[in-house]
């Protein structure tokens, strides 16, 4: 490659360090994310009009100084994530400050008051400190990204819920411990993917909108907005603060108690194992030996012309691997939230929520077109199926015939057709169960149990399962 064809900005500037280079499970949701510097620099942008908006609200500042605020900031009436941010050279120079003050937030704010008129300026940032605005910011980034990915999981979870319904009475060989087991169905093992999918979603979702906002003064307990407008103006100042974000109100400050990012980790993670169960099983069966799922569109190789990589399953599986340890850091941060301030613990925590948004992000995008395209290979299932010549139903023979002509004699049976004796035939030949439909005994297709039923079980509504 022409050395001229990279520049620093290619590199290291303003398009970006990392654009899923080497994350490509992420690299096709990156664009639509939201999780870039200059959305986050938004995030922070719409706190800080959403605090001279609470002090309005309060009845302290005055609304004009409020409204001059927004204005001067670029926010919309409707949307204060709308604003305009800050444009590619003043970004750089923001990224540039941070490191001084070990935060964005000391650097942007003297960004923005230069933006505003000297009557209203004394309105931004009134009264808080950098981590009120950063960790509100957070939160704003997560709820919207977290809106988005929930968005895809409904996708994929509505494709399961057909998927399944359509291949409801296919049988097939379950697997325990890699080795044929019983009999189940198509159908039964997606319903369980589904399941795991829709509750994962659902722990999402509660965390998600229990995400609140912060606000709590340089050491956590409010002292500068009750200086400023009394103790009951200080006690209704974070409602205000959170209703102008819709964020949830805190019921106090969060500084070192952090469980709002940790029970957003742990939801992230429930959604990438989720996901990763599902990649796994499609990795599996795609195996060329077995062949009963194949992605729509599988990927080729740069060495062997023939290969068709399950391509989406394993960049899932790429993501759900990255997430726990994420998410561990996470937790690791939370635990060494010293004093009323964390150090170092805090700054920890930035990167690391992002990446965790961002993988699931790419899982779940890559899960919504894998699933979309599965296709099922009927002909393999039926042929893995007969694979041990009968003895996928040795359970039933011993639960069915056990009584009848002894446990023990029921294992010599199946013992032999295991050495490569016909089990049908061995069957037959026994006296005291010569009367019995032995094709019917052997048949895989009559031993699901309640395999149907738990598929159609999807359709109820939550709660319904045990209803009566």
């Amino acid at each position: 490659m022409p050395t001229d064809e990279l520049s620093d900005g290619d590199i290291g500037g303003g398009r970006g360090f990392d654009r899923g280079l080497l994350s490509p499970v992420t690299a096709g949701s990156d664009p639509d994310s939201g999780l870039d510097d200059a959305t986050f620099a938004r995030c922070m942008i719409a706190a800080e009009i959403a605090l001279t908006r609470a002090w309005a609200e309060v009845g302290v500042a005055p609304a004009e100084a409020a409204e001059a605020v927004a204005e001067a900031l670029g926010a919309r009436a409707d949307d204060l994530l709308a604003v305009h941010g800050l444009g590619e050279t003043e970004l750089a120079e923001l990224i540039t400050a941070s490191a001084s003050g070990g935060n964005p937030v000391i650097p942007l704010v003297g960004m923005l008051r230069d933006r505003v008129p000297s009557r209203a300026r004394t309105w931004v940032h009134r009264g808080a400190t950098s981590q009120d605005i950063l960790d509100t910011a957070l939160m704003l980034l997560a709820r919207e990204a977290g809106i988005g990915l929930l968005a895809r999981l409904v996708e994929a979870d509505e494709t399961l819920l057909r998927f399944a319904a359509a291949h409801r009475d296919q049988t097939a060989a379950a697997r325990t411990l890699t080795q044929h087991a019983v009999p189940t169905t198509v159908g039964l093992r997606a319903a369980n993917w589904e399941r795991g999918l829709a509750r994962a979603a659902a722990r999402l979702d509660d965390a998600l909108w229990q995400l609140p906002a912060q606000l709590g003064g340089a050491g956590g307990t409010l002292a500068s907005f009750s200086l400023i407008g009394g103790p009951d103006v200080a006690a209704a100042l974070p409602s205000a603060f959170a209703g102008e974000l819709d964020l949830a109100v805190p019921e106090a400050p969060w500084h070192t108690t952090r469980w709002p990012v940790t029970e957003l980790a742990d939801a992230l993670v429930q959604v990438t194992d989720a996901l990763g169960v599902i990649a796994a099983d499609v990795a599996t069966l795609s195996r060329t030996e077995i062949g009963e799922l194949a992605e729509g569109a599988g990927g080729g190789s740069s060495a062997m012309p023939q290969k068709r990589n399950p391509v989406r399953s394993v960049l899932i599986r790429s993501a759900a691997i990255r997430a726990p340890h994420l998410a561990a850091t996470l937790h690791t941060a939370a635990a060494l939230a010293v004093d009323e301030r964390p150090d170092g613990a805090w700054h920890a925590e930035w990167p690391a929520l992002r990446e965790l948004l961002r993988v699931a992000l790419g899982a779940a995008a890559n899960a919504e077109a894998l699933l979309a395209g599965l296709v099922v290979d009927a002909d393999a299932v039926d042929r893995n199926l007969r694979l041990s010549r009968g003895l996928i139903v040795a359970e039933r023979l011993s639960i069915a015939l056990g009584p009848i002509i002894g446990a023990e004699r029921v294992r010599q049976l199946v013992d032999a057709a295991g050495a490569g004796a016909d089990l049908g035939e061995l069957l037959r030949a026994e006296p005291s169960i010569a009367d019995l439909d032995i094709d019917a005994l052997l048949d895989p297709s009559d031993y699901t149990g309640l395999a149907g039923m738990l598929v159609d079980g999807l359709t109820l509504e939550p709660g319904a399962e045990g209803a009566e």
